[in-house]
């Protein structure tokens, strides 16, 4: 008696839907072009777990005890792309910090009375900025100034960080967006 062979499992995680909008990053190229690609693959990660969530469900807190929510981290998100590739890489500190002060450190995410659509156009728009600023730097290894130690940081040394932030809180995001309406997905 004779049977097919099975075939090989495909391992393949559940797409979201809106998936395909991502531009996958290359497997081979620079160190810069690749850099580069994963974090527009993160921000646009980022910008799924966030999109179709209806608009009174951006701020809840969806897993206890943590304070975060979806409008929290793209406020907060805004910030980190502003804190380290404008203000301490370009040295450009001629706009303030749109959700942090020192004052209330945390009003990325506890203050979440703003218009959530308002405040991933605030989002986009660092985003861009960030893209501008790395994209004119001559290397990666042009460097800013961090600014709680004065010592240079590197155009390579600030995009693996906020690779490694964006990964993290795609994490929660991932965790937020189950709770609210059981999307899951990468």
């Amino acid at each position: 008696m004779t049977t097919e062979p099975t075939p090989p499992p495909q391992h393949l995680s559940p797409a979201w839907t809106d998936a395909e909008s991502r531009t996958t990053p290359p497997l081979v190229g620079d160190e810069r072009e690749l850099l580069t690609a994963f974090l527009d693959f993160h921000r646009e990660t980022f910008a799924l777990k966030c999109a179709g969530v209806p608009a009174e469900r951006l701020s809840e807190l969806a897993v206890p005890p943590s304070g975060l929510s979806l409008h929290g981290l793209v406020r907060h998100l805004a910030g980190v792309e502003q804190w380290w590739l404008e203000i301490q890489f370009a040295g450009d500190e001629s706009r303030p910090l749109q959700f942090y002060s020192d004052d209330d450190p945390d009003q990325d995410f506890e203050r979440l009375d703003g218009d959530f659509a308002e405040d991933l156009a605030v989002w986009r728009a660092q985003v861009e900025t960030s893209r501008r600023i790395a994209a004119e730097a001559p290397s990666l290894d042009a460097t800013g100034i961090q600014k709680s130690t004065g010592q240079p940081v590197s155009l390579r040394r600030i995009l693996l960080g906020m690779l490694a932030e964006y990964a993290r809180h795609n994490g929660h995001a991932d965790l937020l967006r189950e709770r609210i309406d059981g999307t899951t997905g990468y």
